[in-house]
C-alpha cells in the first residue's frame, strides 16, 4: 500500500502543478521575435570605430570649412578688386603655388628643417622638464630655489631674449633650438611636478609603513600617478615647441631656411599667394602635431588608468 502511495505521489504532483498554455508559450516567443527585430541591430566593430573618428574629426572639418568661407567672403565681399591682392582667395593661392617648383620645393625643404627643430625642441624640453620636477618633488629647498626660474622662463618675453641667444650662439639651428626649449619647457615642469603631488597621503603612508626607498616611492608611486598630468604637460609642450621652431627661424636667417624665415620673407616682397601657403602648411603642421600627442594622451592614459580624456 505504501509502495502504491508512494509511485502515485510524484503522478500527483506532476498533475497538480500549474503548466503554461500551449497558446500563451507560441504567444511569448512571437512577442520576443518581434521585440528582437524591432530592436536596431548594434554597429560592428569597423563601423563603431569609423563613427567615432568621424565624430572627432567632424568639428575639425566643420571649422576648416568655416575658415574657408569667411576667407571667400572677406576676399569677394570686403575687399575691392584692387585691394584683393591683400587676401588673394583660396584657389588662386593654390593655383599659383602648388604647381610653382620654385615655390613649393623651398617651402617643403623649409618645413623640414622647422619640423626638425620642433621636434628636437620638444625632445629636449621633455628631458628637462619632468628631470626638474622630479628633483623639487624630492626635495621642498629645491622646489623654493627651482620653481622662481621655472617662472622667469615663462614670463620673460622670448622675443627679449632671442637677440641675445642669437649673439652667444650664433644664429643657425642650436640658437633655433634653444629659443623651441626655452618656450616649451615651462608646461613639462609644472604639469609633471602637479602630477608627481598629486599621490594621496593615505598611498605614501602605506609606502612609508613597507619602509620604501625613496626611488621605489617615485619609480611605483610618484610617477604612476603623475602618467596623466605629465601627458597634458606633453601635449602642451608639443604645440609651443612648433611656435618656438617658427619663432626661431623668423628671427635666425643665417644657414638654410625655416618655414619661420620663408614668412618673414614673404612678407618683406609681399609675396601674398606664397605667404598664405606658408600660413597654412604652418596651421596644418601645428594641428597634426598636436592631434598625434592628444591621440597619445588618449591611448596611453585611457588604457592605463580606464578614463578616455579629450
Amino acid at each position: 500500500m505504501s509502495q502504491n502511495l508512494a509511485l502515485k505521489a510524484p503522478a500527483s504532483l506532476a498533475e497538480s502543478a500549474p503548466s503554461a498554455p500551449v497558446g500563451d508559450a507560441a504567444a511569448s516567443a512571437e512577442t520576443t521575435t518581434a521585440i528582437m527585430a524591432a530592436r536596431p541591430a548594434r554597429p560592428s566593430g569597423a563601423a563603431s570605430v569609423a563613427r567615432r573618428a568621424w565624430s572627432r574629426a567632424f568639428p575639425i572639418v566643420a571649422a576648416l570649412l568655416g575658415i574657408i568661407a569667411i576667407w571667400y567672403a572677406v576676399s569677394y565681399l570686403l575687399l575691392s578688386e584692387s585691394r584683393r591682392f591683400l587676401l588673394p582667395p583660396p584657389h588662386q593661392v593654390l593655383a599659383e603655388t602648388i604647381g610653382n617648383d620654385k615655390v613649393i620645393g623651398p617651402m617643403i625643404a623649409a618645413l623640414g628643417q622647422t619640423i626638425t627643430v620642433a621636434l628636437i625642441g620638444l625632445a629636449i624640453a621633455v628631458v628637462i622638464g619632468m628631470g626638474w620636477a622630479i628633483v623639487m618633488s624630492q626635495w621642498t629647498l629645491a622646489e623654493k630655489i627651482l620653481y622662481p626660474y621655472a617662472v622667469i622662463l615663462q614670463t620673460i618675453p622670448i622675443l627679449a631674449l632671442t637677440p641675445l641667444i642669437g649673439i652667444w650662439m650664433g644664429y643657425g639651428l642650436p640658437a633655433r633650438i634653444v629659443v623651441c626649449v626655452i618656450i616649451a619647457v615651462f608646461p613639462m615642469i609644472s604639469n609633471t611636478l602637479f602630477g608627481l603631488q598629486s599621490a594621496t597621503p593615505a598611498a605614501h603612508d602605506l609606502f612609508t609603513l613597507q619602509k620604501a626607498t625613496k626611488w621605489q616611492r617615485m619609480t611605483k608611486l610618484m610617477l604612476p600617478a603623475a602618467i596623466p598630468s605629465i601627458f597634458t604637460g606633453l601635449r602642451q609642450s608639443a604645440g609651443l615647441a612648433v611656435i618656438g621652431a617658427i619663432v626661431g627661424d623668423f628671427f635666425f636667417q643665417q644657414g638654410s631656411q625655416g618655414i619661420g624665415g620663408l614668412l618673414r620673407t614673404y612678407t618683406l616682397r609681399l609675396n601674398m599667394e606664397p605667404l598664405f601657403l606658408a600660413i597654412i602648411f604652418t596651421a596644418l603642421f601645428g594641428v597634426i602635431v598636436f592631434s598625434i600627442f592628444a591621440a597619445l594622451d588618449r591611448v596611453v592614459v585611457g588604457r592605463l588608468f580606464g578614463v578616455a580624456t579629450r
